[in-house]
Parts: structure tokens; C-alpha cells; sequence
């Protein structure tokens, strides 16, 4: 692997000890392979094991193991470390693990050390350890699974770092996160470090009420220390020592013409955990309607994904199920419910549940409806019609499997469509099946 200077040496007997040795000063990653014996993350009592993880005698972090008990990678950032030997522990945390998970079942762990001057040390040297928000790991809620770094975007120079949360305890309702953002999950965007092309350096998180802030805390080494402190998974940079701390270390992306979303794609168990927090916490209602904060099961949705323009203008896609008489029934993102269109620009997924027993290849077609959007505070009416749309690209929709897994995707195209508000659906002709 390019960029590394050294990898795991194991020479500890103990179990959950392990000593490695580094010939130069890096930043390390440790791939930790690890199952716990009964954990099933939907269910009460089971979620997960909590692992404590100290570094030279120092704690360094917890580790979620909530993926069941066949043993799986999880990558931890373990920060700077100086050449030399080095002590990692890894020990289940029982006060804070589930009563009913099992075990702790460690397979292996493996250590990788990124060279300054390497382009994974760029990126991987400012990613943000994050700590957990109160009641959350008590509950084994809304919790940090996955990570991402990306590239400024041009002309700034530097990165950008989000998280993918297990769930949202607050902000948008379950229902209309998958018909608005096609998850469950809550993505967020929480530290840049970006140079703009006047020399000015600008380090920022997303703090509450989604404003960006300067960041003014501490670190570890490069890397920012943040507290999760809403309900909606904003930041701080301040906040409890005795917070659990989350470092999982990011994985880099280009998500040049495609939405974020395509992360979780790459790394299919985070729908299988989104699914069972949903399945764990009462989410799940094959009958819940629009506003009800409940949705049919995650299986039976259509997810879609297409990048556009909006100007005034809100968005909703139908998808056409072809029946076994041959006629098009066709199913709404929106259901009805203007508060479930999409409104904002780029790329973004939507998600439409289906009818009970529709399989991917029974989708024949896509269609998108724009609307006028919804008058601003005290803003004049907007007369209909105004809303545009502007689709460049759409890149498809699959639905997921009966492990929770995303399928092949269907129905690409690459045509601009556009669309006027209130004016009635337009065909999005795909280019492939």
C-alpha cells in the first residue's frame, strides 16, 4: 500500500494486548478484525459490545463492535506516533457494552503507519476524533459508524471531513428523511480545513443550528477534538473529558457528479445497521403515513439518485412498477406531502416505498414532477409556475436485498431534463436497464 512506513508486528501474549513497532515517526491506522458473540444491533439488550482502547497506557478511544458475531474489519485512527514500540489495548467495556451481546470476539489487528509527505498522511493527519453526545451510547443510538474525508471544493485547497451517524434522534422525521435524503442515517458535514486562494486559512465545524464556526479547541497532534452537543448531531468544540470518544478513521472520496450517499453504497452494513436501529426503536410500520415518522420496511423503497438545478423550485420523482397484467402502477417520493420534495441543488437521493412484493425488475420507469416552492417567512406568494428544474444526470435507483445490501443499479441516464412547476410529470428516459 502506497504511503505506508510499517505494519503490525505482534509479539504480546495477552489477548487483548498487543505490541508493535514502528521504524519511523507516522500517522497510524489499526484495522481491528473483531465479532461479538450474540450483538444484533436491532434488538433491546443485544446492540453491541463497547471496546475500551488505550494507547501507551493512555486511553485512546472506544470501539463500537455492533456488526454481529462473524468477525469484520474496523478501522480506528490511533493518531501520531513516534518510530519505536508501542502498546495497544483493546478490552470489552462491560459497563457500557450490551448485557446480552456475548463476547468480544478479536481475531486480529493490524497496524498502519502514513509517512508525512504521503498523500494519505495529507488527509488523514487533521481528521476529527469525535465525542459521543450523552444518552446516545447508553442507548446504543445515533451513534458515529463511518467516515469520510473529501477535497475542498475549487478553488480552496484542503479537506473536508463528515460522519455517518447510526440515526437522527432530532431534526427531520424518519419518513421524510428517505423521501427527502433516501436514509435514515444522518450524514453531516463536521470540520474544514481549507485555504482559499486569498492566503486565508479557514479551520470551521458545523455547529448548532447548522452555522459554520472557527474551530478553537484542542487537538490530538493535527487532529481536531469535537463533542457532538444536538440532537441533529451539530458540533463543538468544546465539551465533557469524560465523553466517550469515537475515532473512526476516514475513508478518502472523490464524490465528483454522484451524492453523498454513495459512501454508504461502498459500504453496504451501514443500510443493515440503519435498518435495525429503525427495526430496534419501533420506526417500522408497514401501514405509517405520510407524517406518521414511520416507514415500511427499508427493503420494499425504490432509492434514486440524480443531480440537478432547482431555482424556486421544490422536486419529487414517481417510479412506474409494471404489474403482471402489463399495466404501469406508478409510486410517489413525495406521497402527497409537499414537506417530503427535495430542495436544494447537486446531487441528492430520494427514496419511494413500493408495494409489498415488488422486486427491481419489475421497475419499468422514472419520472420527476417539480413544483413552486413554498413562499419564504413573509416573502410575496410565488406564482405557480415559477419553480425550473434543471436535471443533468440521473444516475439510477436499485433497491436493497434481503440482507439489507444494495442491488445492481437500473435506469441510468445522462440527458438534461427540465421541468416547469405545477406542469405535470416528465419521462426521464433511461439509457440502460
Amino acid at each position: 500500500m502506497t504511503g505506508v512506513l510499517a505494519a503490525l508486528l505482534l509479539i504480546a501474549s495477552a489477548a487483548d494486548e498487543h505490541r508493535f513497532s514502528l521504524p519511523a515517526a507516522g500517522e497510524a491506522v489499526a484495522t481491528i478484525t473483531a465479532g461479538c458473540g450474540s450483538c444484533d444491533w436491532g434488538s433491546s439488550g443485544q446492540e453491541a459490545v463497547l471496546a475500551r482502547v488505550t494507547l501507551d497506557g493512555t486511553y485512546s478511544q472506544h470501539l463500537l463492535i455492533a456488526r454481529g458475531s462473524t468477525p469484520v474489519p474496523y478501522r480506528i485512527m490511533l493518531g501520531p506516533l513516534s518510530a519505536g514500540e508501542h502498546r495497544l489495548v483493546i478490552e470489552r467495556d462491560a459497563a457500557r457494552s450490551a448485557k446480552n451481546a456475548g463476547e468480544m470476539k478479536l481475531v486480529n489487528v493490524d497496524v498502519r503507519s502514513y509517512a508525512p509527505g504521503t498523500s494519505q498522511h495529507e488527509w488523514l493527519v487533521q481528521a476529527p476524533f469525535i465525542h459521543a453526545r450523552p444518552g446516545t451510547v447508553e442507548r446504543f443510538s445515533d451513534l458515529p459508524i463511518h467516515a469520510w474525508a473529501e477535497r475542498a471544493p475549487a478553488p480552496a485547497v484542503g479537506f473536508r471531513y463528515s460522519i455517518i451517524f447510526s440515526h437522527e434522534d432530532g431534526g427531520t422525521p424518519t419518513d421524510r428523511l428517505m423521501a427527502t435524503w433516501g436514509r435514515t442515517t444522518d450524514v453531516e458535514f463536521v470540520y474544514g480545513t481549507e485555504r482559499t486562494p486569498d492566503g486565508v486559512l479557514h479551520q470551521e465545524i458545523q455547529a448548532r443550528n447548522h452555522d459554520i464556526l472557527p474551530f478553537a479547541g484542542r487537538r490530538l497532534g493535527q487532529h481536531p477534538l469535537l463533542w457532538v452537543s444536538t440532537d441533529n448531531n451539530m458540533v463543538s468544540d468544546t465539551g465533557p473529558e469524560d465523553a466517550v470518544r469515537f475515532g473512526v478513521a476516514p475513508e478518502f472520496v472523490d464524490l465528483e457528479n454522484v451524492a453523498r450517499e454513495v459512501v454508504m453504497d461502498k459500504s453496504p452494513w451501514t443500510y443493515a445497521l440503519m435498518s435495525a436501529e429503525l427495526r430496534r426503536e419501533g420506526r417500522i410500520d408497514p401501514a405509517g403515513r405520510p407524517g406518521s415518522a414511520k416507514i415500511p420496511d427499508p427493503r420494499r423503497f425504490a432509492y434514486l439518485e440524480a443531480c440537478g438545478e432547482l431555482v424556486n423550485a421544490t422536486l419529487a420523482f414517481d417510479v412506474g412498477v409494471t404489474n403482471p397484467d402489463g399495466k404501469t402502477e406508478w409510486f410517489a417520493s413525495d406521497r402527497g406531502e409537499y414537506r417530503f420534495r427535495i430542495a436544494r441543488n447537486g446531487c441528492f437521493r430520494a427514496a419511494v416505498p413500493l408495494a409489498e412484493g415488488v422486486k427491481a425488475d419489475q421497475i419499468s420507469a422514472v419520472r420527476m414532477r417539480a413544483y413552486t416552492r413554498p413562499r419564504r417567512d413573509i416573502e410575496p406568494i410565488l406564482p405557480a409556475g415559477t419553480g425550473r428544474v434543471k436535471l443533468q444526470r440521473f444516475n439510477g435507483l436499485f433497491m436493497l436485498d434481503e440482507n439489507y445490501r444494495p442491488g445492481p443499479t437500473r435506469l441510468r441516464s445522462t440527458s438534461v431534463i427540465e421541468a416547469r412547476g405545477e406542469a405535470g410529470p416528465v419521462a426521464i428516459v433511461s439509457q440502460t436497464r
